[in-house]
């Protein structure tokens, strides 16, 4: 059995044009822009890119549409609180009123068993 022979120049010279000629052999073989396959390749390209921009106007709009549903949520809520608010405060200007009667009435009262005695 012979033993590992060290390429020389030459063997790598050549080596290194045959690794180029089939570089060049191999693009040389693709099918050039107007080829059928690559037409077809390119417009099931072009379909895929279209579906997906669909699909992001789909998205964008379905996110619009929850953005607004949720901003009348709360607008909706706000108002509430704001009526709970207005309620709270009448009521409390309703309390204080019958409260301030009450007590004047029983200053009114104290005045008048005041006038009686004397």
């Amino acid at each position: 059995m012979s033993g590992f022979k060290e390429p020389g120049f030459a063997d790598r010279a050549k080596a290194a044009q045959q690794a180029r000629q089939n570089i060049l052999n191999k693009f040389r073989a693709q099918p050039g822009p107007d080829d059928p396959a690559v037409k077809a390749r390119a417009e099931e390209r072009a379909a895929i890119a279209e579906r997906r921009t669909k699909a992001k106007e789909a998205r964008e709009s379905e996110k619009a549409e929850q953005k607004r549903r949720e901003d009348e949520a709360a607008a909706a809520e706000a108002a509430r609180i704001a009526r709970e608010k207005e309620d709270e405060t009448a009521r409390l200007a309703a309390l204080e009123a019958e409260q301030k009667a009450k007590r004047d009435a029983r200053y009114a009262a104290r005045k008048e068993r005041g006038k009686k005695k004397r």
